[in-house]
């Protein structure tokens, strides 16, 4: 990889969104094609806005996208649907490394996605509730609990720790008034003022993706469905 552009995009993103997925065995090596927008109907199975040709795309993105795809098997929407606006496809996968790939709190993968998943129900963003719910059965080597929070986080298989911080989660998503009882109802449950930060960023900054996902339609790749519910599966034939 080489050129200002990309190094820019590499050093804010640190490493692409859904690498991690490749060493732990859940995204298998394929046979890799180059990204073609011609392949399906892009306005159909992608989004409502148009996903522009190779050849018209910055070559930071193209590149890009093009190393997630080769190194996951798989290129997610969500990827294609932002190369419609390059300057704003550079913000947003920044922010979203800098708060999803951040080493420091106590929040691990699978809190995050956990927290992505019931918030995206609440704005009812499909796109989100499926990619999300499946990056949560990869980390956590859960394959029910995300779907348990989608229909009725109240009655989920959550810990206190859990269902305190998908309570906060939700109160930032909903616009709750915040309170002082809020974080120390974290407090109670081990999560500090920076941690409690951690949540309320990430409900936030979904709120506007859901959003985005919203308007323009975006739609989940087939392979959201079936992630990380094998896991259990090959667990079991193994052990038999």
């Amino acid at each position: 990889m080489s050129g200002f552009l990309l190094r820019g995009v590499w050093l804010c993103l640190g490493r692409p969104p859904f690498l991690p997925l490749l060493a732990a065995g859940v995204l298998q090596r394929q046979p890799w094609v180059a990204y073609n927008t011609k392949e399906e109907d892009t306005a159909r199975s992608v989004g409502r806005y148009p996903v522009p040709n190779k050849k018209d795309m910055p070559y930071d993105i193209m590149e890009l996208m093009e190393e997630i795809e080769r190194k996951t098997g798989f290129l997610p929407n969500v990827f294609k649907a932002m190369s419609h606006r390059p300057a704003e496809f550079r913000a947003f996968f920044a922010y979203y490394n800098t708060i999803m790939n951040k080493d420091t709190g106590r929040l691990s993968k699978a809190d995050k996605e956990l927290i992505i998943v019931a918030t995206s129900v609440v704005n009812r963003c499909p796109y989100c509730v499926i990619a999300h719910g499946a990056l949560h059965r990869v980390y956590s080597k859960q394959p029910t609990l995300a779907d348990q929070v989608t229909v009725n986080w109240q009655l989920a298989d959550l810990s206190d720790r859990d269902l305190a911080m998908l309570e906060f989660a939700l109160a930032v998503c909903r616009a709750d008034n915040i309170t002082e009882e809020h974080f120390q109802k974290l407090e109670r449950h081990g999560f500090d003022r920076e941690d409690a930060w951690d949540i309320g960023m990430i409900s936030a900054f979904f709120a506007m993706s859901n959003r985005i996902a919203h308007y323009i339609d975006l739609r989940p790749n087939k392979e959201f469905y079936t992630m990380g519910r094998m896991l259990s599966v090959e667990k079991e034939k193994e052990e038999a």
